[in-house]
């Protein structure tokens, strides 16, 4: 929290006194950040490989059929209460 008041009170002197060059330093710096960071992500996706491909998990008819070794669709581990 120190630094940043700090950091504020410098910015805001240095615009005091020498605004025009402060101001353009500052918008080249902020451009490079954006870029630097759209490359980044730019990099990311290129160089990171597709996911496998799901398998298919089909049943009779065309359905979705349940996990292998889970319960049919509808069943319960519970009995019905009295």
């Amino acid at each position: 929290m120190v630094g940043s008041i700090l950091g504020i009170i410098i910015y805001g002197t240095l615009l005091w006194f020498w605004a025009l060059i402060i101001l353009e330093i500052t918008a080249f710096l902020g451009v490079i950040v954006l870029l630097g960071i759209l490359g980044w992500i730019g990099w990311t996706m290129a160089t990171t490989p597709p996911p496998e491909p799901m398998p298919e998990m089909t049943g009779a008819g065309g359905q979705s059929s349940a996990a292998p070794g889970g319960p049919a669709a509808g069943a319960s581990d519970k009995k019905p209460s009295s």
